[in-house]
């Protein structure tokens, strides 16, 4: 069953566009970002501008959690995950390479974009995820470690 969960967290995430990830500031306070993305396997990725809230609590603590979620107002059919892990700093110039094709074609309007040395890449692997399916149950919710 842990393998076909972590199977349908990942095509979840390959679904989908959009996260809302909590990060915290050095001064204790927590911080909501909506941030488009794209995976590989369970791991996510987002471009940020270096210099912002996000990257500076990420420097800070590592510690993040994020959700993806639907938009849907049936209740009975939500599903959802919500994750625990830890961010980093993409430098690897071969996984920067892999990641932007990942991107572009993801969102294709990102291929014809000149480069930001501004921009860096965000890495988020998941260490706790809860596979949330109200189709199978009102308040039913699976977690899986990674």
């Amino acid at each position: 069953m842990t393998e076909e969960l972590k199977a349908k967290i990942c095509e979840y995430l390959a679904t989908h566009y959009y996260l809302n990830l909590a990060t915290v500031s050095p001064e204790g306070r927590p911080m909501a970002h909506t941030m488009a993305y794209v995976s590989e396997k369970a791991t996510v990725y987002f471009a940020t501008n270096k210099d912002t809230r996000k990257v500076q609590n990420i420097m800070h603590n590592p510690a993040v959690a994020y959700t993806v979620d639907e938009d849907d107002p049936n209740w009975f059919d939500m599903q959802a995950l919500q994750v625990e892990g830890k961010a980093s700093i993409v430098t690897d110039e071969g996984e920067l390479r892999e990641v932007g094709e990942i991107m572009a074609a993801k969102f294709p309007v990102t291929a014809d974009m000149p480069p930001d040395p501004d921009t860096i890449l965000i890495k988020v692997e998941p260490e706790v995820v809860y596979y949330l399916d109200y189709s199978v149950e009102f308040w039913h919710r699976e977690m899986v470690t990674f």
